[in-house]
């Protein structure tokens, strides 16, 4: 695949979770279809937004079979196979490749700081288990190791199925650097979707689209269409909903969670401990909020 088979508008879809605290099956297929009726591209799964490290191997790997069947190939998963050993990460990606994920993605090693050599072996033996195209997740806030251009050279050079990145760094300025390594770079704050694509981002991978994704897919389909005051206006409506869901940190996964349920008149239930969860306070202030917004009606497919 090319790298511009990986772009657009790519939700970061969270985790939804039963009262009891097991994976809701029927939530997540829910969420998935409704965001694909939206227009969105593609999923990043198990990521940051989908508490993938608070969840076991097991769960994730169900996560990867449940979107390759609710995708029916419709959109391009991308796979979060990230672990804190080489090992385990490996085998959540050749499970991935073998239940139908389209790429998959990985964080580089964590609490134990490794140098570069290391780090692109890690990539290396994790990207060769699946032989699917590769998405390195550049999060340094959470990680404590940033994905520079430097190393991502030197990670290109060890792993031929390198696609690119998700670049979530509060950098933008590495952008152009990225893209003129031929590489995919999916811009992970949704508040500047536009800004990144202007400087040669392939789309956008966040947890707030979840909520609404028709704002991106705005976003999107003005700038392809080269309308850059739609563009801006779309912009705008959509930094508004990644402002609401970020005034709520450190409970982003409760209130991600929380907005969709309001919006699918579904229950997505609380993050995992330990996330916090919204108080009453809180859920009540989000729900005036985001009737405030006056957002588009949400897809509703028949079936999900």
């Amino acid at each position: 695949m090319s790298p511009s088979a990986f772009r657009g508008v790519v939700p970061a879809i969270v985790t939804p979770l039963t009262p009891e605290g097991q994976v809701n099956e029927r939530a997540f297929r829910r969420i998935m279809e409704c965001n694909i009726q939206a227009g969105a591209h593609g999923f990043w799964i198990a990521g940051g937004s989908g508490e993938s490290i608070l969840l076991d191997d097991d769960e994730n790997r169900r996560l990867a079979a449940l979107a390759s069947e609710q995708g029916q190939g419709r959109v391009r998963n991308i796979m979060h196979v990230g672990a804190p050993t080489t090992a385990r990460a490996a085998r959540l990606a050749a499970h991935a490749a073998q239940v139908g994920a389209d790429a998959i993605c990985c964080v580089p090693p964590f609490f134990y700081r490794q140098s570069h050599a290391a780090i692109a072996e890690h990539y290396r033996t994790v990207a060769a288990a699946a032989d699917l195209p590769f998405f390195v997740y550049n999060v340094p806030q959470f990680t404590g190791q940033e994905i520079t251009p430097d190393l991502m050279r030197r990670i290109q050079d060890r792993v031929p199925q390198l696609e690119g990145l998700k670049h979530s760094a509060v950098d933008l300025q590495q952008v152009p650097a990225f893209a003129r390594m031929g590489l995919s770079c999916l811009a992970g704050n949704s508040a500047l979707m536009l800004p990144a694509l202007a400087l040669g981002a392939t789309g956008c991978v966040d947890g707030p689209p979840n909520v609404a994704p028709e704002l991106w897919v705005a976003i999107w389909d003005a700038y392809q269409a080269g309308d850059l005051a739609a563009a801006v206006k779309a912009q705008e409506r959509a930094a508004a909903v990644t402002a609401l869901i970020r005034s709520f940190a450190p409970c982003f996964h409760a209130a991600c969670k929380a907005a969709l349920s309001l919006r699918l008149g579904l229950d997505c239930g609380a993050p995992r401990l330990p996330n916090p969860p919204l108080t009453p306070h809180e859920y009540a202030r989000l729900r005036q909020r985001l009737q405030a917004l006056a957002l588009p009606a949400p897809a509703r497919p028949a079936t999900a």
